[in-house]
């Protein structure tokens, strides 16, 4: 170890012979021949130690793949995660939590997991609902960066909106993007949903400053757009002062195209309330499937005898 600095530079080749051949070089050398052999072969003194890291460390590697599939299971067909409390082993603890002791019954790793759970031998276990949205969360922005990929590949691209309100009473506003998808071998034109935009200024102003600021956010330009799908109202069809309106003003390449399907259901709904024929015809299918549907006896009657088809109640949704 050095203890002094060195300033005779004219002597240093000389100095720095004597030193290769003295004992103390030769030690340390020896030493770190030793240590480098030993941690080649594992025999180092905290061999066990690193071996019980080496250990816990894939232990935790496994869980957590198995807690990253069973979200994508859930979330994939739209399970409900939690139930009326979080502890494993109880009853109503949801379907994420049912589904880890379910898996445990089979496998050697979960049942180890809860059992270190069970035995208080560990206190972060990674099956909270944080963990649940932290990994939702991720998995999320994983899916929307391979497609932005996608869409900023393709660099034209047509938007397609949609307003509804949610379970709160929110209007939420579907934005679905589509475009020519050229990262796959087979060139093809998909749809993307990107996103719920919250809406509370349901003006064709208040809309399309909404989607400007979801194109921004996107970093897609709103030249390259090509295309624009929205419904039948008013404020989003209008001529003068619609959405489509708006975005022609800025860019007369983004062709505005009407949904086809409520179009098609508004034709359909005008030429029943237009016919008294039709909506004799669609009444008496009405008042056959009130009569049917108010007694079970009458419905498994209805059954028996009505082979194939069945009734449905008549829609007003245009």
């Amino acid at each position: 170890m050095a203890t002094s600095g060195y300033n005779d530079w004219r002597n240093l080749s000389k100095r720095l012979k004597e030193h290769k051949g003295s004992h103390d070089h030769i030690t340390c050398m020896t030493r770190r021949a030793e240590l480098e052999s030993r941690l080649q072969k594992n025999k180092t003194i905290d061999k066990h130690a690193q071996e019980a890291i080496n250990k816990d460390n894939i232990h935790w590697r496994e869980v957590l793949l198995r807690i990253i599939a069973l979200v994508k299971t859930h979330a994939k067909n739209n399970l409900a995660f939690r139930g009326k409390n979080e502890k494993v082993g109880q009853d109503r603890n949801g379907n994420f939590l049912s589904f880890i002791e379910m898996i445990a019954e089979f496998d050697v790793v979960m049942r180890e997991h809860i059992r270190r759970i069970g035995a208080a031998e560990i206190y972060s276990h990674y099956l909270s609902h944080k963990i649940q949205n932290e990994l939702i969360g991720i998995l999320t922005g994983e899916i929307r960066l391979m497609i932005m990929k996608t869409i900023h590949a393709s660099k034209y691209c047509s938007i397609i909106l949609d307003c509804t309100p949610d379970i709160s009473h929110k209007e939420q506003m579907t934005m679905i993007i589509r475009c020519v998808n050229i990262s796959s071998t087979l060139t093809k034109v998909e749809e993307f949903y990107l996103t719920f935009l919250e809406v509370k200024d349901k003006s064709s102003e208040g809309l399309f400053s909404k989607i400007k600021e979801a194109l921004v956010d996107m970093e897609l330009e709103i030249d390259d757009v090509r295309g624009q799908g929205y419904d039948n109202e008013s404020n989003m069809k209008g001529k003068n002062k619609g959405v489509q309106r708006r975005l022609l003003e800025i860019n007369p390449r983004a062709f505005y195209t009407p949904c086809g399907f409520h179009s098609l259901n508004l034709v359909l709904c005008d030429i029943t309330s237009s016919s008294t024929k039709a909506m004799s015809f669609f009444g008496s299918l009405q008042r056959v499937y009130c009569l049917f549907v108010s007694s079970t006896n009458r419905w498994d009657i209805f059954k028996e005898m009505v082979k194939g088809p069945t009734l449905k109640s008549s829609s007003q949704i245009c």
